[in-house]
């Protein structure tokens, strides 16, 4: 958890899958979870940059799949915010309600993605 909420936002949507099974791991989880390791290790030498500007526009991106958790019909949404092209603040989570489209689960992503902006 720690890698991927201070220095690796791009482990998030797995850090945040591999988290709903802590309870009752089976081997699938182990072996993606050692997959993630070693994904660690071998880029271990990535980072997030930031570079001087004199412009400090903050840029937002957000995404939502459909029904994307096929247990429970539950759509995942994400978003990044980008300060000089860094990173700055990201998240990936399933979202709390039941989308009925795939235009409804980008909206609701859309909305909580502006909400935090805001």
């Amino acid at each position: 958890m720690y890698a991927q909420v201070c220095t690796r936002p791009d482990i998030a949507f797995i850090v945040g899958v591999l988290g709903r099974y802590l309870s009752n791991p089976g081997m699938d989880h182990w072996r993606a979870a050692k997959r993630v390791m070693r994904y660690l290790k071998k880029t271990r030498d990535y980072m997030l940059t930031c570079r001087k500007s004199d412009s400090l526009e903050i840029i937002g991106y957000s995404d939502s799949n459909f029904g994307g958790c096929q247990d429970i019909g539950r759509s995942t949404s994400g978003y990044v915010y980008t300060l000089i092209g860094g990173s700055i603040c990201w998240k990936s989570v399933k979202l709390t309600l039941i989308a009925s489209s795939t235009m409804a689960a980008e909206f609701v992503a859309c909305y909580e993605v502006s909400n935090h902006g805001i």
